[in-house]
């Protein structure tokens, strides 16, 4: 692979310092000439080597990896204690990982001595020269210690996380403590959403939509007339308390476009705050369907870090416990660069086509047993894309009193929050 700087040829190496202006732009385009000319000839002679030497051709295209943002990612050196870990960029698989490898190295250990006890008890009955010689033989070096955090490039060749599904089984005790309504672990509740919008609101027929999306949610409009109460959230979200609902959901606009979710978990809080951006409706997309009145199915993909987790329970109060298979509905909430892409299709299993190609699973291996088995798509709607903005405690008279987490907070590009 050629070098970005590589050492221009004799004539490219002119003067720019020139007065006047028409003779500097020859100048340039002289000198870009000539180094185009030098990156035709050595693209040129990496082909004609290539050719001779295939390996070369396959190792230039395993290292020519583009170093992304998902790539460049990096995480806070904590330990296992972290705490509920809401200001706290790590992963938790990863420290979950962490300390089985402890234990079994642990366990190792242990079994080890027990091994070098006996065998000492076994060679006292030798000589001290024969035990000596016995002890170096079996006695093994201790593991090299391992480096520190990754460089960018080694980040870059080692396979992407993007499409992991969510373990929601690797909760931090302190952040399911500190929220004990989304971590409850009594059996799940019937979810039960009221939808209403912002004061003066023009966005019923979102609103509406969003009764399609979450299952067992009413949409009642909040009065605009000019005698009328202005009930707050807070008051909201008392009246639907009483009422056995589970979630308050509220939709805000600007310029007659959605712009913001806001989800009240009742019936004491937490009160989340998402912006909405690039909203599309169901029958603007090409080839959509219509959704049905099932329950669907409930995709969480990547939420990695406690932050994460909690934002994924979130998600996971507002769907029944139990799809309704026969629908064959599905909703994703797929995370990447703290962005949640939401959409949801219908699928449907066909055969495999002679032109396709096999299911290639994360090791780089075709997935066995699914040979000539295809899934097709069919998107629904509507489709959008949140950002968390902020965390409040409890159910506030005014937004962002006492919060518990906010974003902007992190100015380092390559360190996500969920």
């Amino acid at each position: 692979m050629a070098s970005k700087k590589m050492k221009p040829s004799a004539k490219s190496a002119l003067p720019f310092k020139t007065g006047n202006r028409e003779k500097r732009q020859k100048l340039h385009i002289t000198r870009k000439k000539a180094l185009d000319s030098t990156r035709r000839d050595e693209r040129f002679r990496r082909r004609r080597a290539e050719d001779k030497d295939p390996s070369l051709r396959e190792e230039r295209l395993r290292e020519n990896i583009p170093l992304t943002l998902e790539r460049k990612r990096v995480w806070d050196d904590v330990d296992r204690d972290t705490g509920d870990g809401l200001g706290v960029s790590v992963d938790v698989e990863r420290l979950k990982r962490q300390k089985l490898e402890e234990e079994a190295q642990l366990d190792t250990e242990n079994n080890r001595g027990e091994v070098s006890e006996a065998q000492s008890s076994a060679d006292d009955r030798d000589s001290m020269i024969d035990s000596a010689s016995d002890s170096d033989e079996h006695t093994t070096a201790p593991p090299p210690p391992s480096s520190g955090r990754k460089s960018a490039t080694e980040r870059a060749t080692s396979p992407t996380q993007s499409t992991t599904s969510t373990n929601l089984d690797l909760t931090p005790s302190a952040l399911a403590a500190r929220f004990p309504t989304l971590f409850s672990t009594d059996p799940p509740k019937e979810p039960k959403t009221l939808i209403t919008t912002s004061l003066n609101s023009t966005l019923h027929n979102e609103a509406r939509l969003l009764t399609t999306l979450f299952p067992n949610s009413v949409y009642i409009p909040r009065s605009a007339h000019r005698h009328s109460h202005k009930y707050s959230v807070r008051e909201i979200a008392a009246f639907a308390s009483n009422r056995s609902y589970t979630a308050v959901l509220v939709l805000k606009e600007d310029q007659k476009q959605p712009t913001g979710l806001t989800f009240v978990h009742l019936p004491k809080g937490p009160t989340f705050h998402f912006t909405i951006s690039n909203w599309t409706e169901g029958k603007k997309l090409p080839g959509h369907g219509n959704p049905t009145t099932h329950t669907p199915e409930l995709i969480l993909n990547n939420f990695r870090t406690p932050l994460g987790l909690l934002t994924a329970h979130l998600f996971r109060t507002m769907f029944p416990p139990q799809p309704e298979l026969q629908g064959r509905q599905v909703v994703t909430l797929h995370n990447q660069r703290d962005y949640i892409f939401l959409r949801r299709h219908r699928y449907l299993f066909r055969e495999k086509r002679a032109t396709e190609k096999n299911v290639i699973g994360p090791d780089g291996n075709p997935v066995t047993g699914v040979q000539g088995i295809r899934a097709g798509l069919q998107e629904l709607g509507p489709r959008f894309t949140m950002k968390l903005r902020r965390i409040d405690r409890g159910v506030q008279r005014g937004s962002g009193q006492e919060w518990e987490w906010r974003g902007k907070m992190e100015k380092q590009r390559t360190k996500f929050q969920l």
